[in-house]
C-alpha cells in the first residue's frame, strides 16, 4: 500500500482520538489517523467491521474493543506536509 491515503470512502469525524479513517475492501485494510498524527494499516478488517466503526457513536471506544490488538497493524511513515 503506498503511504498516502486511498481513493475511498474517507471518513473525518469529531473524536478526541481519532481524526479520519478509510476501509479498502479490495485490500480489507483499514487506514486510521489518530489526533496525535499517527498512521496505522490494519489488516484483514471485514467490509462489516469497518462499517461498524463508521456506525459507531463513540469510534475511540469501537476502536478500542473492537479493532486494537485484534487484527495486525503497521504504523505508516509520516504523510509528507507533516514532515515539512
Amino acid at each position: 500500500m503506498r503511504q498516502g491515503w486511498p481513493v475511498g470512502r474517507l471518513s473525518f469525524m469529531p473524536s478526541t482520538v481519532i481524526r479520519r479513517f478509510v476501509h479498502v475492501p479490495e485490500t480489507r485494510e483499514l487506514m486510521i489517523e489518530f489526533v496525535t498524527g499517527r498512521r496505522y494499516v490494519y489488516s484483514d478488517v471485514p467490509s462489516e467491521e469497518a462499517e461498524a466503526f463508521r456506525s459507531a457513536f463513540a469510534k475511540g471506544t469501537h476502536f478500542n474493543r473492537r479493532i486494537r490488538n485484534r487484527y495486525a497493524c503497521r504504523e505508516l511513515e509520516p504523510a509528507v506536509e507533516e514532515r515539512g
